[in-house]
């Protein structure tokens, strides 16, 4: 089974609800990950804020910090090997990563748009 590893930003949670500010990139971003658990994926999340030490205990989280700061997180890991790095990926990208079938809503990706309608 394939491991997606999440080191994210220094956060008061993980859901982007906290706060005065609610980041909306992190609410979608907390939901595709909540789908794609559901549907079998084996994530786990590491926040800066509150588990220091596993970014510190992994040499190629630690030697992404110290050349590119802080500021360049989320940086995302499957199997072990550099995903992704400076944003989150989308729910399409967790299935790739995942081999989640990807299983399209056709009331909301305007099917009827285009050459042919459903």
């Amino acid at each position: 089974m394939t491991t997606i590893q999440i080191y994210d930003p220094a956060l008061c949670c993980s859901t982007g609800v906290c706060g005065v500010d609610v980041d909306q990139e992190l609410v979608g971003f907390s939901a595709d990950v909540d789908w794609a658990k559901q549907n079998g994926a084996k994530i786990e999340r590491f926040n800066l804020a509150q588990q220091p030490m596993a970014f510190a205990e992994n040499p190629l989280v630690k030697t992404y910090l110290e050349r590119s700061g802080a500021d360049a997180l989320p940086l995302i890991f499957v199997d072990g090997e550099v995903a992704l790095a400076g944003r989150y990926p989308n729910r399409t990208e967790l299935a790739r990563w995942a081999a989640i079938t990807l299983v399209e809503d056709k009331a909301q990706s305007g099917c009827c748009s285009g050459t042919s309608c459903c």
